[in-house]
C-alpha cells in the first residue's frame, strides 16, 4: 500500500494511491488507521508533500554500505554508526534543496528511509520490523566543505531543505530487493542495491532504539550505496527506488 500526504486547495490530507487517483483518508493513517472519507482525487490535481514530518528526529546511518564485495568479504563485524538531522531539514517532492551561503561544496546521496510507526525503545532485532510503518525515499544532503572544516557532521547535515523525503510511503516494501539509482540533470551518479549493506534494517532499528526512544513518524536513513553527487544552482536531483517511485528536487542558491 502506498500512502501519500498531499495538498489540495487549502487542505492538507493523507490518501492511498489507487492507480491515478488518491483515496482520501480521514486522518494520518499512522495514528487514525485507514478510514476513507469516500472522496477520490486525481493525482494530477494535488501536490505531493513530504509523506511524513518526523515528530522529533531524523537518524542517518553512516558508512552502512560496503564499497565492494572484496571489502565485504574481509570486513570484521562492527556496531552501526549514525548521526542526527533536525526535523526542520525535511522537505517534500519538488521542493528546492537550498544551497547555504556558508558552503561551496554541497553533495547529495539517495537513500532508502524507514518510517517508524510506534513508540520504540530497546526493541530486539527479532521484533524490530513490527516498529516500522513503511519505507520512503530520502536525499541526504551534506555541505561537504563544512564537514571537513568542522570535523563534525552536525552543521553540514542540518540546514533547512537538507532532507527531501517522498514521494510516498510504501507500507509493504521489501527492502531486500532494494534497487536505487540517483541522477543529477538525468546523468547517473549513484547506483546500488541491498547486497552490500553492513546491517539489516531490523539491526539498525534495534541498535538505534537501544540509544534513544524512537517516536511514530521518526525517520531512519539507511545509508547511501555508491557515490555522492555534487550539486550547484540550477541542478535537478532525482532519486529512484524501484517499487516506491522517484523523488525529484531542484537545487537553488540561497
Amino acid at each position: 500500500m502506498k500512502v501519500a500526504r498531499f495538498s489540495h486547495g487549502d487542505t492538507i490530507a493523507f490518501g492511498i494511491i489507487d492507480d491515478d487517483e488518491l483515496v482520501v483518508l480521514k486522518g494520518d493513517p499512522m495514528f487514525a488507521g485507514y478510514d476513507p472519507t469516500g472522496e477520490r482525487i486525481g493525482l494530477r490535481e494535488v501536490k505531493l508533500l513530504a509523506p511524513v514530518i518526523p515528530r522529533s528526529k531524523v537518524v542517518g546511518m553512516a558508512h552502512s554500505f560496503y564499497s565492494s564485495r572484496e571489502e565485504q568479504a574481509d570486513a570484521k563485524p562492527r556496531e552501526p554508526r549514525f548521526f542526527l538531522k533536525p526535523n526542520t531539514s525535511v522537505v517534500g517532492p519538488g521542493d528546492p534543496i537550498v544551497l547555504p551561503a556558508q558552503s561551496g561544496d554541497v553533495r547529495v546521496e539517495g537513500e532508502l528511509a524507514v518510517v517508524i510507526g510506534k513508540i520504540t525503545r530497546n526493541v530486539s532485532v527479532e521484533d524490530a520490523e513490527d516498529a516500522i510503518f513503511g519505507y520512503t525515499i530520502a536525499n541526504d544532503v551534506t555541505a561537504r566543505d563544512l564537514f571537513e572544516r568542522d570535523e563534525d557532521l552536525t552543521r553540514a547535515k542540518s540546514f533547512d531543505s537538507f532532507c527531501p523525503l517522498g514521494p510516498v510511503i510504501d507500507t509493504e516494501f521489501d527492502w531486500t530487493g532494494l534497487s536505487l539509482h540517483g541522477r543529477i540533470n538525468d546523468e547517473p551518479f549513484q547506483s546500488g542495491d541491498a547486497a552490500l549493506l553492513r546491517h539489516t534494517i531490523a539491526e539498525m532499528v534495534s541498535f538505534v532504539s537501544g540509544v534513544f526512544t524512537l517516536l511514530p513518524g521518526d525517520v531512519i536513513l539507511t545509508g547511501a550505496p555508491g557515490a555522492s553527487g555534487a550539486v550547484v544552482d540550477g541542478d535537478t536531483v532525482q532519486v529512484e527506488i524501484a517499487g516506491i517511485g522517484v523523488l525529484s528536487n531542484p537545487v537553488r542558491r540561497a
